[in-house]
């Protein structure tokens, strides 16, 4: 029974890697629906906090500013990881989720590379490259559970 959190930039496959995993029989929770993520861009710290009290094996994905609070309740920290330019190639193209196709989204993606995914990767316990088959990326998560 391990709890995972799937972390990365905008474009790097969270969403379709969680999908990937839920297809294989494990339970996930994409903090990018539902709700998980208040109007701040953080997650609504007690509505996680509650649900990790309650769901220990669980494979979670997000990236928000708050994370780190709850980084002592995983039992591993996954980045995901693309260059600039795949991200870019992803986020004009993906059809789940509208974030990235201006101008203003891709500058964005560009400074949160440049300056999170740099104090993602301290927290994170293993980094895998989003360029991967989401099989060959959800067989190295399993690996991890």
């Amino acid at each position: 029974m391990l709890r995972i959190l799937i972390t990365g930039m905008s474009g790097t496959g969270k969403s379709t890697l969680l999908a990937e995993l839920r297809r294989r029989g494990r339970r996930t929770l994409d903090t990018d629906y539902g709700g998980w993520t208040r109007g701040d861009g953080l997650w609504d710290e007690p509505r996680m906090s509650e649900f990790l009290a309650t769901h220990d094996d669980v494979i979670i994905s997000g990236t928000v500013e708050n994370q780190g609070r709850f980084y002592d309740r995983f039992d591993h920290v996954v980045l995901l990881t693309a260059p600039l330019e795949v991200l870019i190639a992803r986020v004009t193209t993906r059809a789940n989720n509208p974030y990235g196709r201006s101008t203003e989204q891709q500058a964005e993606i560009r400074r949160y590379l440049a300056e999170v995914e740099p104090l993602l990767r301290r927290g994170a316990d293993l980094e895998l490259d989003a360029r991967l088959p989401t099989a060959a990326l959800a067989d190295a998560v399993e690996k991890l559970a």
